[in-house]
């Protein structure tokens, strides 16, 4: 969502990340260097000089301590149970760890890390992708047994999929993963109508998942026996992928040349539903949802809505979209990085609908199993960490 000069002066420090000054921009110009001096009482911001650290003092007092209680969770939130090694932040040890499983600049694992240029402007090239992993260390099959309870963290999902814990598919798979989290979610409430045969997702404000799509072939397993139709829509859609419809019937392959995930969707033992292939149905559209969606409900009206790593309080192109979505009574599940961009974006929901949260901010067991990177915020951040909805 695009961005305007007083949403760039709401989303205040925590966007801009620990290696600014927290203080930068109220005044005097900041030390040369990266900040070094961190609040003694939250350790959450830091500050270029003791002159800026106290003149920001009457500001940050404000959140100083529920900062200090943010950073409580850093233990919780980087609590998973693979056994593959994940550095603290920083971009050199994300792509060593990526080139240590011979995945760096590969395939659909490319946006994983920040040293490589990404253009979501590319053509179709990501259908010839697959997971650049042998076939025991991925979902590239159907799933050997029923699920028999819903899923409600990666152990389980794992033990589903009989995938060891050393598997860094969890890396891509938080995104549908996240999806079937949030519809468990509003199934438990009651707040989703019945779904039968068909579930359709509007799905705001995809970036990254532009270049992964093959992965949300997972919704075929995690969905058994339903056709999926998901109509994405951002900004950063490229215009000549607008109106790019993608069909996916089989899980993502693996890299074995010989095995049935290589096989035709008929052959390879996908689910048959009413005479055709189970598939996901995966639409594309460029532009605001608040601007378009009349014209996209003409073809999907959605059970639910998604907005993955939304920034809800960092762009204020948000406020046209939640204002549609209540008068839509839809609901809709956002998700952000970490707690306090959870915090500011339930104020500017609340502020915009005047009702609290439907769904209160909680941490998603399905995010991404790695810090963020280049965020270099000290509070904990990952990928689809904190959900809530309205």
């Amino acid at each position: 969502m695009a961005s305007s000069a007083s949403a760039e002066r709401r989303k205040g420090w925590w966007w801009r990340g620990a290696t600014e000054c927290a203080a930068r921009g109220s005044g005097t110009p900041c030390a040369p260097g990266p900040p070094t001096r961190r609040c003694g009482l939250c350790g959450a911001v830091a500050y270029c000089s003791t002159a800026h650290q106290i003149s920001h003092w009457t500001y940050h007092k404000k959140e100083c301590t529920r900062l200090e209680e943010q950073m409580r969770h850093v233990d919780i939130l980087s609590d998973f149970p693979f056994t593959f090694f994940i550095e603290d932040i920083n971009q050199e040890s994300r792509c060593s760890f990526l080139t240590s499983k011979g995945l760096h600049q590969i395939g659909l694992w490319k946006s994983e890390c920040g040293c490589g240029s990404l253009s979501v402007s590319m053509n179709k090239l990501w259908l010839n992708d697959d997971w650049s992993l042998p076939s025991s260390l991925c979902p590239c099959a159907e799933p050997k047994s029923q699920m028999s309870t819903c899923l409600s963290c990666w152990e389980d999902y794992y033990q589903w999929r009989c995938l060891p814990l050393h598997s860094p598919v969890a890396l891509l798979l938080h995104w549908p993963l996240t999806v079937y989290h949030c519809f468990q979610l509003l199934a438990a409430q009651s707040s989703i109508s019945e779904v039968k045969d068909e579930l359709n997702i509007h799905y705001l404000g995809p970036e990254k998942e532009l270049l992964q799509l093959g992965v949300f072939g997972e919704l075929l397993a995690l969905f058994s026996g339903v056709q999926i139709h998901m109509d994405l829509v951002g900004p950063a859609v490229p215009q000549f992928r607008d109106g790019e419809t993608v069909s996916l019937c089989k899980y993502l392959p693996c890299a074995e040349q010989d095995c049935i995930c290589k096989s035709s969707c008929a052959d390879s033992g996908a689910r048959i539903l009413n005479g055709k292939c189970a598939t996901v149905h995966i639409k594309l559209h460029r532009g605001f949802y608040h601007d378009i969606c009349r014209n996209i409900l003409k073809d999907s009206y959605p059970h639910l809505i998604i907005a993955p790593n939304a920034g809800v309080a960092a762009y204020s192109s948000w406020s046209p979209t939640i204002e549609l979505i209540k008068e839509m009574g839809i609901p809709a599940i956002f998700t952000d990085f970490c707690e306090e961009a959870a915090n500011l974006a339930a104020d500017c929901i609340s502020t915009v609908t005047s009702t609290p949260l439907r769904l209160p901010i909680q941490i998603n067991p399905f995010r991404q199993p790695m810090v963020v990177e280049d965020s270099a915020l000290y509070l904990p951040c990952y990928s689809n960490c904190f959900l809530f909805g309205m």
